[in-house]
């Protein structure tokens, strides 16, 4: 299947694509938001009445909680200690190639997005070019109106497929130009150029950052080996 990409002046929607359907049941509910656990399904606010002043709540509480806003509700994202440190090994390799560079900035986890309006993101790992900052300069406000040029998903055994399947479609139609989905299970990381565009790369590949970083490459049995190593 060729590879569609979005152009750079794309301009994302302002609003969800469909508005979410009343709740009948929680079967309804977990159907609609593609199968989580229901764990990880907050039923405070209820479910369809949610805002981003919930998320941002729920960020800024005691056991800080990283909820994002699909449909109206509060879905808790997963995440380990393993998942975490190799997000954030990441961050760390991309930082230390974008900051010399003066390329754009790169975020962790707790970065919330709003891709558009109703839905709000946080991906593991996001870099946004300078070109994608009004006035190239950095967000102010706790969930900005943004959309990265990279998003990383690090894949746990809490996430569904049909709930990794929409995120893609989510993060394209807003105007992302890539994805990495990182599997540490399977020491994998797929890159993608669409939702449908997928290609999985090995711990014997060196990963690239495409267009959207030229000149980025990481040698993938490196920063899986980092999960291995003692002490």
């Amino acid at each position: 299947m060729a590879t569609a990409r979005l152009p750079r002046d794309h301009v994302r929607p302002r609003t969800r694509p469909s508005t979410a359907d009343s709740f009948t049941t929680v079967a309804d509910l977990l159907k609609r938001l593609d199968g989580v656990p229901a764990a990880r399904v907050w039923l405070h606010p209820t479910p369809g009445t949610a805002t981003e002043t919930d998320v941002l709540a729920r960020l800024e509480a005691p056991d800080k909680r990283l909820c994002e806003l699909v449909e109206g509700t509060l879905v808790e994202k997963p995440m380990g200690y393993e998942e975490s440190e190799l997000a954030l090994l990441l961050g760390t390799f991309l930082n230390n190639f974008v900051r010399p560079r003066k390329l754009g900035l790169v975020a962790g986890a707790d970065g919330p997005m709003r891709l558009y309006g109703g839905l709000v993101r946080f991906p593991d790992v996001s870099f946004v070019s300078w070109e994608r900052l009004p006035g190239r300069k950095r967000p102010k406000k706790a969930i900005p109106d943004l959309a990265p040029d990279l998003a990383v998903e690090v894949l746990s055994a809490g996430n569904t497929p049909a709930e990794i399947e929409r995120k893609l479609k989510e993060y394209f139609l807003s105007g992302v130009a890539v994805v990495w989905l990182i599997d540490p299970d399977q020491r994998t990381v797929t890159v993608h150029t669409s939702p449908d565009a997928g290609r999985v790369y090995t711990v014997a590949d060196t990963l690239d950052g495409g267009t959207v970083l030229p000149g980025f490459t990481l040698d993938l049995a490196q920063l899986f080996a980092e999960l291995d190593r003692h002490g």
